[in-house]
């Protein structure tokens, strides 16, 4: 585990819980659509999307704390550094497994790609044309949101801190949970409703994977970065009951599941397109206090969550093509959807982003904080250290 996840100083060991968490339950979900779960797995791997909900609130709470601390000691983050310091995390990676689905095509787990330049340019999410299900690299588009999300909250946040004003900020972060309520209803009503086939197509184009529909999760972890910091009276308030947040934060993601029927946002059910993300953001950004307040359960160390949250960008990338190619090489071991065949997933799945890690991911890591180590230290962003995604 060492060799992994390196110095762990002052580290939240809860929010490696629930990144480890959240990768497994997508891993889950990815396998079972590729039918390759044992079948008593399916009623958990089909509630497994919702893991990318809480990465979105986990980036949210992460980034914004990253980029809002320097103002607390009257200083003004570095754009240029932030986005130096992104492209460090996450371009090196993704560009090794982008060439990859370019260029190998066993290592393609559907037909496709898309042209390269849709992904090189994290536009594919907004740019769909076919079904996106059943193209390759797929997944990216969560990925997408993040890029867009990374480019556009620093400066949105500047702005913001010209003047700032609780009524302000408070208005924007609304007007973004609210907005993306209205804007889904109208996309539902003007592509979805009226539409006599491909419901499920329309719904993933307009609705499930544009950034703009997806704000939900993002906007709950930068809003309880800014409380965390900028309102730590109310913080200290909210946090004393650590045990009653996780129990409020898994009804909120029950509620949210309830309203899809524990499937798939479904456009035979509109209330879980309008409604399901903000109530699971809401669910996950109370589950993500818990996690770091003192007295809540979460925060407790779990045993491989923490070499898991290292691993899981790596993991992300890579797990839907290494266990189709695991699938194709290996007929005569992974033949039955059982234990025997998930067990070779997992081992070939974390063969793999181990070494996407480590051949590609920690160098880079190691090269940006040594490039940092030779310039001055502008704001304070290089002193949150609780998630190796920063």
């Amino acid at each position: 585990m060492k060799s992994l996840q390196g110095k762990k100083s002052g580290r939240l060991h809860g929010l490696d819980t629930l990144r480890a968490l959240a990768i497994v339950i997508v891993m889950l979900y990815h396998l079972n659509i590729q039918g390759l779960l044992p079948s008593n797995l399916n009623s958990i791997a089909r509630i497994g999307w919702i893991g990318v909900d809480l990465f979105f609130v986990l980036s949210g709470f992460l980034i914004g704390s990253q980029l809002i601390k320097a103002y607390l000691l009257g200083d003004q983050p570095s754009l240029m550094q932030f986005y130096t310091r992104r492209a460090y995390r996450i371009l090196p990676a993704f560009f090794v497994v982008l060439l990859l689905y370019l260029l190998v095509p066993i290592w393609r787990e559907a037909p496709g790609p898309y042209a390269g330049w849709q992904y090189a340019s994290f536009t594919w999410n907004v740019l769909l044309l076919g079904y996106p299900e059943n193209r390759a690299f797929s997944h990216v588009w969560s990925l997408c949101v993040e890029e867009h999300f990374y480019l556009v909250f620093p400066l949105l946040l500047v702005l913001l801190m010209r003047r700032p004003a609780l009524w302000k900020s408070t208005a924007v972060l609304l007007l973004l949970v609210l907005g993306g309520v209205g804007l889904r209803a109208w996309l539902f009503r003007s592509f979805i409703m009226a539409a006599d086939d491909e419901r499920g197509y329309l719904m993933m184009k307009f609705i499930y994977y544009p950034t703009y529909s997806r704000l939900d999760g993002l906007v709950v972890g930068v809003s309880l970065a800014a409380i965390r910091l900028f309102k730590a009276q109310w913080w200290a308030r909210c946090t004393r009951h650590g045990g009653l947040l996780a129990i409020g934060g898994l009804a909120f993601v029950l509620a949210g599941l309830k309203l899809c029927d524990f499937n798939y946002p479904n456009p035979d059910l509109p209330m879980s397109i309008l409604f399901a993300f903000p109530v699971l953001a809401c669910g996950f950004g109370f589950l993500v206090a818990s996690a770091i307040c003192e007295t809540g359960f979460l925060r407790t160390s779990v045993p491989g969550a923490g070499t898991l949250a290292a691993l899981a960008f790596s993991l992300y990338l890579t797990h839907k093509s290494v266990a189709h190619a695991t699938h194709r090489l290996l007929p005569g071991l992974t033949a039955q959807t059982g234990w025997q065949s998930l067990a070779i997933y997992a081992v070939t799945c974390l063969g793999a982003a181990s070494l996407l890690y480590l051949a590609v991911e920690r160098p880079f890591l190691a090269l940006r904080i040594r490039r940092e180590s030779t310039e001055p230290v502008e704001g304070v962003q290089r002193e949150i250290h609780f998630d190796p995604a920063i």
